[in-house]
């Protein structure tokens, strides 16, 4: 017990609105000794005026799963919900404005938890687990999907729609102005038809009586 409380290793990350506090040990199965945490015993997410978010490993990474693409896709101009099927958060608009986090947690009698994000509340949020990804401390993998190219729907929907509009628009007003010249010139002169020949048996024959 005393050698397990000397190894104990906690990583804390700060920013305006929130504090990310991670505990764990070395793995010592694998040789990690020192500062590494290699193994997540628990962490807690403090945020101001808020309640306190805490769980265990699968629940830190459920929630990096679904923060960070949508990140990733707001930058991009992309609003939509993010979820992975079977695990306890989702993320996506609000529909009042802002950012809407749900987690459900694992005990049968306790309802989810949805919270209203503002846009400075989810960039504290991205920034702490980015920290916490990023710190050479943390010595384990943990599952963050790498970054998709947005598809073409999606890169569609990225473009307001005053300018998706305007070449299809622009294109009918050429066309439609071009039909109404064309409808306003004068019909080509038509040539003179050829008079008819005469047969040489009608022809008049000087002195010859008519």
């Amino acid at each position: 017990m005393i050698q397990s409380a000397a190894m104990k290793q906690r990583l804390v990350f700060d920013q305006l609105s929130c504090r990310l506090q991670v505990d764990g040990l070395p793995d010592v199965s694998i040789g990690q000794s020192g500062t590494a945490l290699g193994i997540i015993t628990g962490w807690q997410l403090q945020w101001v005026g808020r309640p306190l978010l805490e769980g265990r490993r699968e629940h830190l990474q459920a929630l990096m799963q679904v923060v960070l693409p949508y990140a990733r896709h707001l930058i991009s101009g992309v609003r939509r919900d993010f979820s992975v099927a079977g695990e306890p958060v989702d993320i996506g608009p609000h529909p009042e404005g802002g950012h809407r986090l749900l987690l459900r947690s694992s005990q049968p009698d306790t309802p989810p938890l949805e919270m209203r994000l503002d846009d400075a509340e989810l960039a504290d949020l991205v920034r702490v687990l980015d920290l916490l990804r990023l710190d050479p401390r943390l010595q384990l993998p943990l599952k963050v999907p790498d970054p998709e190219p947005l598809g073409p729907r999606e890169l569609m929907e990225r473009i307001p729609l005053h300018r998706r509009l305007t070449a299809p628009l622009g294109g009918a007003a050429v066309l439609a102005v071009s039909a109404a010249l064309v409808l306003l010139l004068p019909p080509p002169a038509r040539p003179p038809l050829p008079s008819p020949a005469v047969p040489a048996s009608q022809e008049s024959v000087p002195g010859s009586p008519r």
